[in-house]
């Protein structure tokens, strides 16, 4: 047997190997531990404000000074008598104390309420979506949002999907991986494939090798 022969023999064998044990990890199941169904009920959600936010600042028995505003690309709003004040990574009511501060230095004892009409919410808490989502997006996080809601919102699955060997890197635990089952959950109806969403959280959707 000339060198050559050896040589592709010695290839082919090489990618044989390969190949095996690419099956075997594709038998394997998942990589990453399940995701828990559901979160520690001490994770309580409270909503942050973020850059897109559209929010209604209500001053007490002052219409002239109350209005609707839309958080700015730099996560600051301005209001009358309020400029260029930071909203973003705060929450509702934090903003409204801030408000008052402001506006008392004009008005006597304000009473400030602001309600967020639109949510976008900050991108770190944002739900990030990648790979064979019919509509891969980012999405509000909204209180006890599940991997069904995050699947209704982008769509489903593409043909190409492997659902089942989907995961969720979970930022708020250090880029913590964790598989998830899509294709048992919205093709077939198995709920113990449910699992909340925790904010931040970023869902990726493989292709299908086969």
């Amino acid at each position: 047997m000339n060198s050559n022969s050896k040589t592709i023999r010695r290839l082919l064998g090489g990618l044989l190997v390969a190949a095996m044990a690419a099956l075997a990890g594709c038998a394997s199941g998942p990589a990453h531990p399940p995701a828990p169904q559901k979160l520690p009920a001490a994770l309580d959600y409270t909503y942050i404000i973020g850059p897109g936010d559209a929010l209604n600042v209500n001053v007490w028995r002052n219409p002239e000074l109350s209005m609707a505003v839309v958080v700015r690309p730099d996560g600051k709003v301005n209001a009358p008598l309020v400029d260029e004040l930071v909203a973003q990574g705060k929450t509702p009511e934090q903003l409204a104390r801030e408000v008052e501060k402001i506006l008392g230095k004009y008005v006597r004892d304000p009473v400030v309420t602001v309600m967020v009409t639109a949510f976008l919410g900050p991108y770190s808490e944002q739900i990030r979506v990648v790979g064979e989502a019919a509509k891969p997006q980012f999405l509000p996080y909204k209180n006890k949002m599940t991997l069904l809601d995050v699947m209704i919102a982008v769509g489903g699955l593409t043909d190409f999907a492997s659902g089942n060997k989907a995961s969720i890197l979970r930022t708020a635990e250090g880029n913590k991986q964790y598989s998830v089952r899509i294709e048992d959950l919205i093709k077939r109806g198995d709920v113990q494939a449910n699992v909340e969403m925790r904010p931040g959280d970023i869902l990726i959707i493989p292709q299908s090798l086969f």
